[in-house]
């Protein structure tokens, strides 16, 4: 038998030295049939005869506009100084371009909201739909408190 022990000329501490190989070659029979019946539907192609067209251009990635307003309400239109009849008109030329611009708006630390309220409603008005806020991350933890103390006097 397979597990040995019913045998009466075998001692029982005698270790078992044959394997059953069968299963072992039930299985892999059966993965053969598998991979018989499965190779030929992975290399099967429907051979079509497809039109020629030409295919529609590609769509063009709109342009950024950079808009800084400094900490003392200075307006710059991709780093060019402009004032608020500038910015609208500047708003209005943009919101009637396709595709419209990307209006990125970067706002000092030191900016009063009313001056990014003022520039987002100038933005609406004139028909802008993309606008996005431009952040710095911060650098590291201890930077902030670095920059509250002043630096010493140098005699």
């Amino acid at each position: 038998m397979s597990f040995g022990g019913f045998e009466r000329g075998q001692s029982p501490s005698q270790p078992m030295a044959e394997i059953n190989v069968t299963p072992l070659v039930d299985v892999m029979l059966v993965l053969l049939v598998i991979f018989i019946i499965t190779a030929p539907l992975l290399a099967y192609a429907l051979r079509l005869d497809l039109p020629d067209v030409k295919a529609a251009a590609a769509a063009t990635r709109p342009d950024t506009v950079k808009l800084a307003i400094e900490a003392d309400g200075t307006l710059r239109w991709n780093d060019e100084r402009i004032d608020d009849a500038q910015l609208t008109l500047r708003l209005q030329e943009g919101a009637k371009k396709q595709p419209q611009p990307e209006l990125h708006l970067l706002a000092d630390k030191g900016t009063r909201y009313e001056a990014i309220a003022r520039v987002m409603s100038a933005a609406q008005v004139a028909g802008i739909t993309k606008l996005g806020f431009v952040t710095d991350p911060p650098r590291s933890v201890e930077e902030p408190a670095a920059a509250a103390v002043p630096a010493p006097a140098k005699p």
